[in-house]
């Protein structure tokens, strides 16, 4: 009986066949698993299986509310994850292998590796367990000797089992407060009608509530004014800037004088607080002879650590602007397809202790790759003997399911710029860490003026950079240090000789005022969340929670894009901004008394659980029984709130009602007119505040009511949750007399069903109708034909042309719109949402005679694919048309093809003519070439290195096997991410010169 090993990812796979290979002998590689006589390796690409309900408890989307809820299902099935179903399926094929005997969980040391092969085991078993005996690799470095020494000291499967609850639990945990919270908040939003999906989980709704509250005390801040007084000293050596400070202030007396109750941040010793007093200190020092102290102290600055994946987000994000997912998806490449960097999910910032070998083995490396920014500093760290046994770099502590992120031994090639760029940020990290400290020299220098009895100080500090130590890895960074920079660090100081006095030359006060807080950018957000724990009050949770915070480094990119996708966040420029959606969601949650789902404690709380679980010290069934608990509180909150509005903070409108001119102020439902006193029930007039389930800004409310219409606007969701794009307008109501809102979708059938005539006297004509010749007018939301709406020349329509100016949410411009009645077509526009897949696409508008309307032209494919025969050619034919008959042909008779096959030949279309010995083939694009090579090639040839290179990447979709995902360097051939097999003839032939 032979045992198989499952690892996480491909990989690990490979390593550990690598470490088995010389104890157990050679394996052979098959498609998806690895054999030799004893042992059978394969592996996951991470979760390939998730938790459900079962169908009995699973409510669709459609009638979720308040009857259905709480969901607390008995027990879950398990569904596979779709994008994975087909290495899923490899797997499972394999553990149900009657010549396996046993199995080995090699999947990542932890809580989520554990998970991944519990439920690929249950899976497998299907409805009974599968019965064959388990035992754990724990591994915590991939060297092939500590691969080795972990299957010498594999772990049984009952030992695991606290691990297991505990991943277990931290699964159905999220399921449940997630679905609950979601669909209950869902419920409650959508009592008016419609369907307001509003989305909470246990990760991500505290750390929207970060950025909420941030934005919170931004719109709260009141600007103060301050002064700080500068100065520039003249000495004989020359002059030196001065910024006048308080040598005796302190904070807290400083606080207390103010008489705030709450320690204020803008209280600093260099700030005066009175432009009259600032005024009055510039007036006595200008002019003035000073005495000089000054005090010199050396002072060293250690590299940062080494990376994590968070870390090195924030990095890339501050350094090239880069989103979370796009360093992750980078990282993931270098680590996946070059082999460049280790694994990137990883929370730890430390080396196991016994990988000192290896790092030197890595500097080597780099020493000799050719990289001259880099190889030269890995060198000198070599023959200095920089690399040695270091707590801060080497730890087994310090490491979790994985290492920190560094440069393997395999030199990288063919690296995108974005590659690059990751690439280098990790290397020079990687080197700078085991380089000496910087060395400086910080003079900090005094200069008082006494003037009238008093005594006016003054701080100046020097910074000079004596040995650059790791930051020689960083070049200009380096250089700039030892520049003169501003008054915080002018660098190197003019002399001063000692006793000697000099003067007050210029003294001016700055008039600045204080700022509010920073918002967030995806590196500072970063931070907040893996800083969350340092929020929790509780010693036990912080400790629990330790550097953990919220979500880990590999799901904080996908929490950060998916609150954004909701419309909870606005990405602009690098600032993360919430929408109306998520104060709306915050108010909520505040006034229906559940705000542990905004709060940091959560997790703190469940991480404190789990970790006594890991250890036994308490049950699975506990933890579970107070998810459920919670999970129905929840729920009964919102189905029994019976308050017709949530108490909150609410903004009053500046403009005024349309009705009457009373006040309209906001309420957490609605808009609505309270009255010219601001405080009665106005006149009836309001507005929902999401309509069809998209969230009105405060200043998309502003003009609607002051301009009475607003648009076109997207994220609007129709009862069945399709996506639509929409004008809206304030209309007065004959039947209510009052004003009300309305979609205006173009249609504007007005003038048809009333009569009334259409004047286009006004308008420029975009061009000819195409049906009958007439002018083409916008009108209302379309354009139309001047003989399709009655005006003064024709009462009667006699022609039906129109087409909107937003179509399938594209925007139809109205230089596009002339180029269609022009020329028969648009240009390619790239916009389209489709209806039924929601997946955006690109398509030209065209008008179509036989249709008698406009309709969607699709780009042709450049080299449009060959008719073939209905049989195939044989091997041999093919040589004999090459001219290169095959051996077999060569020694055997030919054989009469059947009539049929015969006549199919015939008809069949001859192949294209082979390129002469002289020709070469065409020569790829530098896009292609990254692909392929840079080799003039046939296109034929073409296609087969890129379906070589689509298979060993794994590229092709795992639901749909025609489908092909992109990659970065595909991304630059295909110019979307994913393309069908049957576009690859087209694109190939656009990227061949």
């Amino acid at each position: 009986m032979k045992t198989l090993i499952i690892a996480e990812k491909p990989s690990v796979a490979q390593d550990i066949v690598r470490a088995l290979t010389p104890v157990s002998g050679k394996f052979e590689k098959h498609d998806e698993h690895f054999e030799n006589d004893t042992h059978v390796v394969t592996s996951a690409v991470g979760h390939l299986v998730e938790i459900q309900a079962p169908e009995a408890f699973d409510v669709k989307r459609g009638k979720w509310s308040f009857a259905h809820l709480p969901v607390i299902p008995p027990h879950f099935d398990l569904k596979p994850v779709d994008k994975t179903k087909t290495r899923l399926n490899a797997v499972v094929k394999q553990a149900r292998r009657k010549d396996v005997g046993q199995l080995i969980n090699a999947c990542d040391a932890g809580r989520e590796g554990e998970l991944i092969f519990r439920l690929i085991e249950q899976y497998a078993g299907g409805a009974k367990p599968l019965g064959k005996p388990v035992s754990r690799l724990w591994l915590q470095s991939m060297t092939p000797q500590a691969i080795r020494d972990g299957f010498q000291h594999l772990r049984s499967n009952q030992q695991m089992q606290p691990l297991a609850d505990a991943a277990r639990c931290r699964s159905e945990a999220d399921w449940l407060v997630g679905i609950n919270g979601t669909r209950a908040l869902t419920a409650f939003n959508s009592r008016d009608g419609g369907f307001f999906l509003t989305t909470v989980g246990r990760v991500q709704t505290p750390t929207l509530s970060v950025v909420v509250e941030r934005e919170e005390k931004i719109r709260k801040f009141v600007s103060r004014d301050y002064w700080e007084i500068h100065a520039t000293f003249a000495a004989q050596a020359g002059d030196y800037p001065a910024k006048w400070f308080d040598p005796n202030w302190k904070r807290a007396q400083a606080n207390a004088a103010a008489g705030n109750a709450e320690p204020d941040a803008e209280l600093k010793a260099d700030r005066v607080w009175s432009q009259r007093e600032a005024q009055a200190i510039a007036d006595a020092v200008r002019g003035q002879q000073a005495t000089v102290t000054e005090e010199s102290k050396p002072t060293t600055q250690v590299s940062p650590l080494l990376f994590d994946l968070t870390s090195l987000q924030r990095e890339a994000n501050g350094k090239f602007g880069f989103s979370a997912k796009t360093t992750l998806s980078i990282a993931q490449s270098l680590y996946e397809r070059h082999k460049a960097l280790t694994y990137p999910r990883t929370d730890s910032r430390a080396l196991p202790e016994d990988y000192v070998p290896v790092v030197k083995q890595t500097f080597e490396m780099l020493a000799d790759s050719g990289m001259k920014h880099l190889a030269p500093h890995a060198l000198t760290a070599l023959d200095n003997n920089y690399i040695r046994p270091s707590k801060r770099i080497f730890d087994n502590a310090k490491v979790s399911d994985h290492f920190a992120i560094i440069p393997t031994l395999q030199a990288p090639h063919g690296l995108s710029e974005a590659e690059q760029k990751i690439y280098d940020l990790v290397v020079r990290r990687f080197m700078a860490v085991f380089f000496p400290a910087a060395e400086y020299q910080i003079t900090t220098r005094i200069s008082t003026v006494a003037s009238a009895g008093a005594s006016h100080n003054f701080k100046t500090e020097g910074k000079v950079l004596v040995k650059p130590g790791w930051l020689a890895i960083y070049g200009k960074e380096a250089a700039e240090e030892s520049k003169d920079g501003d008054d915080k660090n002018p660098g190197n100081l003019v002399p001063v000789a000692p006793g000697e006095r000099v003067k007050a030359e210029a003294v001016d006060p700055k008039a600045l005022n204080t700022r509010p807080p920073a918002r967030y950018t995806e590196a500072t957000l970063l931070g907040a969340m893996e800083g969350a724990g340092k929020t929790v009050e509780d010693d036990e949770l912080r400790e629990a929670m330790q550097e953990k915070g919220l979500g880990t480094p590999a799901t904080r990119s996908s929490i950060i894009e998916g609150l954004i996708s909701e419309a909870y966040m606005l990405r602009e420029g690098r600032e993360l901004i919430p929408t109306a959606k998520a104060f709306q969601l915050m108010t909520l949650l505040r006034g229906l008394d559940v705000q542990e789902l905004t709060k940091a404690e959560l997790t703190g709380e469940w991480e404190f659980k789990l970790a006594q679980m890991e250890h036994g010290k308490l049950r699975r069934e506990t933890f579970m029984a107070e998810i459920a608990a919670m999970t129905e509180r929840m729920v009964r909150k919102a189905k029994e709130y019976d308050r017709d509005t949530v108490p909150g903070d609410y903004a009053t409108l500046h403009t005024p009602c349309p009705n009457c001119g009373g006040v309209v102020k906001e309420n957490y439902r609605r808009y609505a007119c309270t009255g010219a006193d601001g405080k009665s029930d106005g006149c009836g007039f309001s507005f929902g505040k999401t309509p069809a389930g998209r969230t009105f800004e405060l200043a998309e409310v502003e003009q609607f009511l002051r301009e009475r219409k607003i648009g076109p606007l997207s994220g609007f969701r129709s009862k069945a949750g399709w996506p639509f794009t929409a004008e809206m307008v304030i209309k007065f109501d004959e039947e209510s007399k009052n004003y009300k809102l309305e979609f205006d979708f173009g249609d504007d059938k007005k003038g048809e069903e009333s009569g009334e005539l259409i004047d286009f006297s006004k308008q420029t004509s975009l061009g000819a109708c195409p049906k009958c010749g007439g002018a083409v007018f916008e009108h209302g939301k379309n354009y139309v034909c001047e003989k399709s709406v009655p005006t003064d020349a024709q009462a009667t329509p006699s022609c039906d042309f129109k087409t909107g100016q937003i179509i399938l949410q594209q925007p139809i411009e109205r230089e596009q719109m002339v180029k269609l009645l022009a020329t028969g077509k648009t240009d390619l526009l790239d916009k389209f949402v489709s209806m039924r897949t929601r997946r955006a696409f690109k398509a030209m508008l065209a008008w179509d005679p036989a249709a008698g309307k406009v309709n969607f032209e699709f780009a042709p494919s450049k080299f449009p694919p060959r008719k073939t025969a209905a049989a195939p050619l044989t091997r041999a034919a093919v040589a004999a048309q090459a001219g290169t008959p095959t051996k077999a042909a060569a020694t055997k008779k030919a054989v009469k093809a059947p009539a049929k096959k015969v006549a199919q030949a015939a008809t069949a279309k001859a192949p294209r003519k082979a390129p002469s010995a002289g020709s070469a083939g065409s020569t790829p694009s530098a896009a292609l070439a990254a692909v392929i090579g840079a080799e003039p090639v046939a296109r034929a040839q073409v296609i087969k290195k890129l379906w070589d290179y689509i298979k060993a990447n794994n590229l092709q979709d795992a639901a749909n096997k025609r489908a092909i995902n992109a990659d970065d360097k595909l991304l630059a051939v295909f110019g979307k991410p994913q393309v069908t097999m049957f576009e690859l003839a087209g694109i190939v032939g656009k990227h061949l010169g």
